[in-house]
């Protein structure tokens, strides 16, 4: 695939969309006919002077819904840098425009599949070859670009986190992997140094536990973990190591659970499975984050950064030198989990990637023998809140709020600030996880074309009736609860007569939540969209 060009006109009529290329020496015009959905490739002469016209910024693709086909068109676009003489943008507004004849809407290198978020959207461009330049790719993650100075020489500092596209979806409804060995809260992380026209870079990945487990959302704060008892997990394990190991090499798995509890089956399953591959290739480390780091003992990480030096030293890097010459390649990759890959990973993987930095900036240059990347003030400020940055990102799309531990990300101790607000994003995730998420879970799963919406279909499926328990026991709850309020602040005539009333409004409200979370999962918001396998 060659590259897409950069600036667009969007000319639409009555019965076409004219999409129109205007980089330079460009004459190219995407037509799409509003009524037989036909897609042609014409050239400027074509387009007809009563066109309404309006500059846009690329095009997200195509999608069927329920009312037809909708074109989706990036409408706006911010610059976060640029990368080896190519312009990074953010995409910042879209509007979504119906086939339908109304006015109403209007006012060189392969991309890796993996990571190409409107990949369903852009089906039928991609299925025309000549029409490939209006293809614009887009990746779902978390990039920063920072121009940074040590010693006076200037170089440039890169974070990139691309989301897999496969088995997406947030936190509770999407665990563990699928029948194609996809893991769900895939992400590839690369960090990425260019200096004086050499480059280097590191890349690490997570992805969730990769057997089959689930962790349904039933009002706990903590559901229970759940592994399946009657599938295969070899078989999908073996499919998801096979594909890392073929695009990665060697592997080193950081597993970041609690050794106790609720994870620790978790814990030994995975084990169980390395040790069942018989794979020189993979190593696994266990290592209890909680456990380790209890009662605000953060240097301990050290402990594992040391236990994977030699590791990290055999998987090197990848770098260029000046000159366009390969000088080194990175030979494999930690592959860290948590139970949500979230925060206790992101912990890890700055920590590794700080270590694989201090070498490249040495052999580039940049930093002198024996200086380290901790005593450079400035540059360590935004090395630090650029992972931070990442954290948040990564754990937005996941499950719904910032990361946590990011005070520790950020200044490299923790505070008890820092607690308050792990405690205030945990109440945060609650709420999301048990009754938003459901929606959030169908919307990822209708723009990725894991739904495919037929224009013959009946009503809506987003819209289910609700089970009678659904608003009845939680309006008996909260009136119980009243009551039992009103009876404390009242005294009756008697304290007996007011303890009777006390004990039996409070027994009331006690024993429907009891019946509540018994029955949680009928009250969760769950995707309608997608009806997963139990082992999700």
């Amino acid at each position: 695939m060659a590259t897409c060009y950069e600036r667009y006109n969007l000319h639409t009529t009555p019965e076409k969309f004219f999409i129109e290329a205007c980089d330079e020496g460009a004459d190219a015009v995407l037509a799409i006919d509003r009524v037989s959905n036909e897609m042609t490739l014409t050239g400027k002469k074509d387009v007809p002077p009563s066109a309404v016209t309006r500059p846009i910024c690329g095009i997200m693709g195509t999608i069927r819904l329920v009312a037809g086909m909708y074109l989706v068109v990036i409408t706006r676009k911010r610059n976060v840098g640029s990368l080896l003489g190519h312009a990074v943008w953010k995409a910042a507004d879209f509007d979504v425009i119906s086939y339908k004849k109304t006015v109403l809407h209007l006012s060189e290198i392969q991309a890796d599949q993996r990571f190409v978020w409107n990949g369903n959207l852009l089906r039928e461009l991609a299925g025309q070859p000549e029409l490939h330049k209006f293809a614009l790719p887009v990746i779902h993650g978390f990039i920063v670009m920072k121009p940074c100075r040590i010693n006076g020489k200037i170089f440039e500092w890169i974070l990139i986190s691309r989301r897999s596209c496969f088995r997406a979806g947030v936190r509770y409804y999407v665990r563990g992997i699928d029948s194609e060995g996809h893991a769900a809260n895939f992400v590839e992380s690369e960090q990425i140094v260019l200096y004086e026209g050499a480059k280097a870079s590191f890349v690490q990945t997570r992805g969730s536990m990769p057997f089959y487990w689930s962790q349904r959302p039933n009002l706990r704060y903590k559901p229970k973990p759940i592994i399946s008892k009657t599938t295969n997990h070899m078989d999908g394990f073996q499919r998801h190591f096979d594909s890392q190991l073929l695009i990665y090499g060697k592997q080193t798995i950081l597993n970041l659970v609690n050794q106790k509890g609720s994870e620790k089956p978790l814990e030994q399953a995975f084990d169980r499975m390395v040790s069942g591959m018989n794979n020189d290739m993979l190593k696994y480390i266990a290592f209890d984050f909680h456990k380790e780091c209890s009662h605000m003992r953060w240097d301990r990480l050290q402990i594992l950064v040391d236990a994977v030096a030699d590791k990290q030293e055999e998987y090197g890097y990848f770098m260029v030198n000046s000159e366009g010459k390969t000088v080194a390649q990175q030979k494999g990759v930690f592959r860290s989990n948590c139970m949500d890959c979230l925060d206790r990973t992101n912990v890890i993987q700055s920590l590794l990637a700080r270590r694989s930095l201090q070498s490249q900036l040495q052999r580039m240059g940049v930093l002198n023998v024996g200086q380290r990347i901790e005593e450079q003030a400035e540059f360590e400020k935004i090395y630090k809140n650029a992972w931070a940055d990442n954290a948040n990102a990564c754990a937005v799309q996941y499950a719904g709020t910032g990361a946590l531990k990011t005070d520790f990300t950020r200044t490299g101790k923790r505070t008890r600030w820092g607690l308050l607000m792990d405690g205030w994003n945990s109440m945060i995730r609650y709420y999301k996880n048990n009754f938003s998420d459901g929606f959030r879970q169908d919307s990822i799963d209708l723009f990725l074309g894991n739904f495919a919406v037929d224009e013959s279909d009946g009503p809506t499926p987003l819209r289910v009736q609700k089970d009678w328990k659904f608003l009845t026991l939680p309006i008996i709850m909260l009136v119980a609860f009243s009551m039992c309020i009103v009876c404390l602040l009242m005294a009756g005539d008697t304290w007996t007569e007011t303890l009777a009333y006390v004990m039996f409004w409070g027994a009331a409200s006690a024993i429907t939540a009891t019946i509540i979370l018994f029955n949680g999962q009928d009250f969760v918001d769950a995707p309608k969209l997608v009806h997963k396998e139990k082992m999700d």
